[in-house]
């Protein structure tokens, strides 16, 4: 049986074995600044759904090191990942409100 192709997951070069759906639309979803981040993926262990990941290698051609970005529509909006990087390393992922951020990104969240 064919897997189902979800439209966000078209950008990661590997996808997950398991797609995990939320329950809620989230309050607020998780942002990585990628000028900020420094790729050092102190938070993606912490993400309780797994839904950070570097960013594929080949959009940049520097930093040597990728930063790290979050599969949106996976989001819980749990702000683990903030308060990690924001305590362990260098304050790259805010909490944006969803609606601003679909707004912003021309998104819809489920």
């Amino acid at each position: 049986m064919a897997s189902k192709v979800y439209d966000h997951l078209k950008q990661v070069p590997e996808l997950p074995q398991k797609v995990n759906t939320k329950k809620t639309r989230p309050k607020k979803i998780a942002w990585v600044d990628e000028d900020n981040c420094t790729g050092c993926q102190a938070c993606i262990p912490f993400c309780p759904v797994d839904c950070i990941e570097p960013v594929p290698a080949d959009k940049y051609t520097w930093p040597p090191i990728p930063p790290v970005h979050v599969r949106e529509n996976e989001c819980i909006g749990c702000q683990i990942c903030a308060k990690v990087c924001t305590k362990l390393t260098w304050d790259a992922i805010r909490m944006v409100n969803t609606n601003e951020y679909e707004e912003r990104f021309d998104t819809i969240i489920d």
